[in-house]
């Protein structure tokens, strides 16, 4: 049986370009003991993929090499199995890849319970939800009675941080580019308030809506809200990087924030990537899965149609197009 696949053929300059892609068809091979056949039915577009895609080897995990198909998460069903640990029918989610067959071991793979929608699977229980959980649950230490800023809120990961921010009983603002993105936060989601990051007054709004200060900066983005945030911390605050989408596609990044603020306001800086906490994931899924199940998290996904949809749907993270998690469903 032939099925479709696309390899990275080319490093990317600025912006990702259809030419650093190629489609290809591929024959699915007969299975060895010990392995299952998958049929991928959903796939995950993240914005850490542009860093993936380039040439740089001392990042936190290997490119992506050329002539490769392109790495991505997913979720994918047991299709032909001689692994008696995933019988046919079995869903499974993890690094899958930009293809819609795949053949796998099992390893690195985790089993999703029956009744899950595959949108929840990818908006929650895969990398955004566990990324949210460990970078706000664990190294931001959230208190009650504290001031959160999410910059990237009405993405997947900063709106899961925004809502288990306000189960945590902080006051909560998030950053956003379109009024239907903050419109969505304030309401549904509940977040105290919603800044534009494109504002040219964005440090007095965000002073209007933090009479008290920022406690906890969720970095998403970096940017404008970067520096303005920067700006209104409180002493013994905490900012967590998670991302700077914002300099992904740019031609020059941008400067730092004088260091100065870091002595006055004895401010902790921490960068992380889920890579170096690969053993947690059994575990941090199971925790906001269960806030999930409960009904305490909400999501949105924004999901693109067939495989070679991702080709010119990647570049939507990068202008802020999408207007939820993105996905492909194949």
């Amino acid at each position: 049986m032939q099925y479709k696949a696309v390899k990275l053929v080319k490093r990317p300059e600025v912006r990702i370009t259809p030419d650093v892609f190629e489609v290809v068809s591929l024959e699915t091979p007969a299975l060895e003991a010990g392995q299952v056949l998958l049929r991928q039915t959903h796939m995950s577009l993240d914005p850490a993929m542009k860093g993936w895609m380039s040439a740089d080897r001392g990042s936190y995990i290997p490119p992506v090499e050329l002539g490769s198909i392109m790495r991505s998460s997913g979720l994918a069903e047991v299709v032909e199995s001689r692994n008696d640990a995933f019988p046919v029918g079995t869903r499974l989610m993890g690094m899958i890849g930009w293809t819609e067959y795949a053949v796998s071991d099992g390893k690195g793979l985790s089993k999703v319970p029956p009744g899950i929608p595959a949108e929840a699977v990818l908006c929650v229980l895969a990398l955004p939800g566990v990324t949210a959980w460990k970078g706000f649950m664990d190294l931001a230490r959230p208190k009650q009675g504290e001031t959160l800023v999410v910059s990237g809120a009405a993405g997947s990961v900063g709106s899961i941080v925004g809502q288990l921010g306000k189960h945590v009983g902080m006051r909560v603002i998030g950053s956003a580019g379109s009024q239907d993105k903050r419109d969505w936060l304030t309401g549904e989601l509940g977040f105290d308030a919603a800044i534009d990051y494109k504002s040219p007054d964005l440090l007095q709004e965000l002073t209007a809506v933090t009479p008290d200060g920022v406690d906890v900066y969720f970095e998403n983005t970096g940017g404008p809200i970067q520096f303005a945030t920067y700006q209104r911390m409180n002493a013994h605050g905490r900012i967590v990087v998670c991302g700077m989408i914002s300099d992904y596609n740019a031609e020059k990044l941008s400067p730092g924030p004088n260091w100065i603020n870091i002595i006055r306001k004895r401010l902790t800086i921490r960068g992380y990537t889920m890579p170096d906490y690969w053993d947690e994931l059994p575990d941090l899924s199971r925790k906001v899965g269960e806030y999930l199940l409960a009904g305490k998290l909400k999501y949105r996904a924004h999901t693109l149609q067939g495989l070679e949809s991702a080709i010119e749907g990647i570049n939507l993270l990068f202008t802020g197009g999408n207007t939820g998690k993105l996905l492909v469903a194949l």
